[in-house]
């Protein structure tokens, strides 16, 4: 068990290979916490860093496979994208470079994303631009 200092509060973690939504969100949080203290971390929290990221990495991939999403839209893709990474629709009309109206009908599927907004999407989200283009 290691356990982690953040001020006044202790929390406590035992790394084991993620299975469920809520222990990957757990992983994220300390993950987070552990990249705020950069060059301020012990050998100890840098050993868990790694060993969390590892854990991360592995989930995402069993549970966010690309192969998974073949079956969603690009507009479904990136609706979840937002919703997971709690962006919004003004941070969007940001990257894209264009207004809130076509930034809505992209994300509701009621315009289609161009090659130029998928290049700027994918690199936004740090995602294959091909997940915003229909094949």
């Amino acid at each position: 068990m290691m356990a982690l200092t953040r001020g006044f509060q202790e929390m406590k973690i035992i790394p084991k290979i993620i299975e469920t939504e809520a222990e990957y969100e757990e992983y994220l949080t300390v993950t987070e916490k552990l990249i705020a203290k950069k060059n301020n971390r012990t050998p100890e929290e840098t050993t868990l860093f790694r060993l969390l990221v590892k854990l991360i990495e592995d989930y995402e991939e069993t549970s966010y496979s690309l192969e998974d999403w073949s079956y969603l839209s690009p507009h479904e893709i990136l609706q979840h994208l937002l919703e997971s990474s709690d962006t919004q629709l003004s941070k969007l009309v940001e990257v894209i470079g264009c207004d809130g109206k076509l930034v809505s009908a992209l994300i509701n599927g009621q315009q289609t994303i161009s090659f130029e907004q998928a290049q700027k999407l994918g690199a936004y989200f740090k995602v294959s631009p091909s997940l915003f283009m229909k094949t």
